[in-house]
């Protein structure tokens, strides 16, 4: 593919010359199937995060290109809404293929944008493609309802139908799998779909633009601009856009589903997490602990899924020392090279977020019984490295649980019983995802039953559901109606026409020739 191999020649080229800005590449915008320079004034730098040299710098779009990429879109609809669903679903059927051979390239992009490991990488892209693949149903996802003979010779069917040009705005955290979340489920129920990935890390969603055109999907049904804060206002004003699909932050969050919603768009919202994990002392010991390191610390803690928080229940908080042995071996180095645990963080800023978190922590009264905020690693001294970090005796007043540090750190919490437990977890604001680990079924039954959080797992660190369901968080981490993907992503991206009919059978025209002699009567 011609821009995988672009990108390739021009990493290698970036790393052979240095990183003044003349000779740094620019990320292109993608408007009506093409490839296109912006003519902005205003570039933003993007680093890899474990050298912070430049990688590539990104353009705040203009109001013409952004208007531009509308006017694509609108035009697009016309008749991407009227081609049929089969001719929609074999586009994704080739998509789904092409991304499948292209996953180690699109990897090796994430990882030196974001900073993830290869194989983090890779299941990032894994995760987007099996939207892809659930998206390959379409066929039957998009059907209507009917009754016949509600009433003396009437009839009522119902049928879905795309709202037109939607939008996503995607986060940094998931380059590849948040906009595989939005785009194939908006254009395969026949909408057109506008999107600005994060300005971090917008080079996955550029090569899955390019495997889109492989595909042989028309130009104007997808399109990609970039920018910051006036490229999420524009894209909440805009009055062609009907949609608009969110992940990232609360902040950003809560002010796009009121802007957008404020204009009579549809919003779903993606947003914060406080997730947790309750250990109970009957869990098997060596899976648990094994399982909370990987949650908790895996992607370098920034998934809005992952274990953040731990409450150990009873005897089980004497597992914390063991918990810190294991922490303590996962290796901190570059995403690229082998053997590497967890990358680096996005920026020097969260760098430095993380840190005072966890300095408020032991402020309060915490013990940090793992620090892992002066860790140097070899050859990326410039990298924003945070090394596993664990608090313990940590209260739910305190800063370090209360807001959501997105980082590589565990906070921990003991409690004396799973009644506690639970309350601990129902009075914090977020309903993101939480996990229990026990082999007492009759606690995991209550635990499910009485726990307020979207998506729980039991024995499952990380229960983020396949795309033949819905991403179900709730409470605080969601604002909006339908969720992403799954069933309930198919109703947020199609509207519903109802119609009912009367022909009556004294209607009805003869079916049989008149043979006989025409008469005057």
């Amino acid at each position: 593919m011609a821009l995988l191999r672009l990108v390739a020649t021009e990493c290698r080229n970036v790393l052979q010359r240095g990183y003044s800005t003349a000779s740094v590449p620019t990320t292109k915008m993608f408007i009506d199937g093409k490839f296109v320079e912006s003519k902005t004034n205003d570039w933003i730098d993007l680093h890899d995060p474990a050298t912070n040299e430049v990688v590539t710098r990104v353009p705040k779009c203009t109001q013409d290109e952004m208007q531009t990429a509308v006017e694509s879109s609108k035009k697009a609809f016309k008749t991407w809404s009227q081609s049929s669903i089969l001719s929609r679903q074999q586009v994704m059927f080739k998509l789904q293929h092409i991304i499948r051979n292209n996953m180690s390239e699109l990897a090796k992009n994430i990882t030196k944008e974001q900073g993830k490991t290869l194989i983090d990488a890779e299941g990032d892209v894994l995760r987007g493609l099996q939207v892809v693949e659930h998206c390959c149903s379409i066929t039957s996802l998009q059907m209507g309802e009917t009754v016949n003979n509600i009433a003396k010779d009437m009839d009522t069917y119902s049928y879905t139908l795309p709202l037109g040009v939607t939008a996503g705005i995607a986060p940094f955290n998931f380059p590849a799998m948040i906009p595989l979340w939005m785009f194939p489920v908006a254009i395969t129920c026949g909408n057109t779909s506008i999107i600005k990935p994060s300005e971090r890390v917008p080079g996955a969603t550029m090569l899955l633009m390019e495997m889109l055109n492989e595909a042989g999907c028309p130009p104007g049904v997808v399109n990609v601009i970039h920018g910051a804060h006036d490229a999420v206002n524009f894209v909440c004003d805009n009055p062609a856009i009907k949609a608009v699909s969110f992940v990232g932050s609360d902040q950003a969050g809560k002010y796009i589903y009121e802007r957008a919603g404020r204009n009579g768009k549809r919003v779903q919202c993606n947003m914060g997490a406080k997730n947790h994990g309750v250990i109970m002392a009957d869990a098997n010991k060596e899976n648990t602990l094994n399982q909370l390191a990987g949650a908790a610390f895996g992607a370098a803690g920034q998934r809005c899924m992952a274990l953040s928080t731990a409450i150990f229940v009873g005897e089980a908080k004497n597992w914390i020392p063991d918990l810190v042995e294991r922490a303590r071996k996962l290796k901190v180095n570059a995403g690229h090279l082998p053997g590497t645990d967890l990358g680096p963080v996005i920026s020097p800023q969260s760098k430095q977020r993380i840190h005072e978190l966890v300095e408020s922590g032991a402020k309060e009264g915490a013990k940090i019984v793992l620090d892992g905020r002066d860790i140097k690693v070899d050859n990326f001294e410039k990298g924003n490295f945070v090394g596993p970090t664990i608090i313990s005796d940590v209260k739910p007043n305190m800063k370090c649980y209360t807001e959501e540090i997105f980082g590589p750190v565990l906070v921990c919490l003991s409690v004396d019983t799973i009644d506690e437990a639970i309350e601990v977890i129902n009075n914090n604001p977020y309903g993101n995802g939480t996990a229990i680990f026990t082999t007492n079924g009759a606690t995991a039954r209550k635990f499910v039953n009485e726990i307020d959080v979207g998506q729980v797992g039991v024995n499952v660190p990380i229960p983020v559901p396949l795309p033949m369901f819905s991403f179900t968080g709730s409470r605080g981490s969601f604002l909006g109606d339908c969720h992403f993907y799954g069933k309930q992503g198919i109703k947020f991206y199609t509207q519903t026409k109802t119609v009912t009919q009367l022909w009556r059978e004294g209607d009805v025209s003869h079916t049989k020739a008149a043979v006989a002699m025409p008469t005057m009567k």
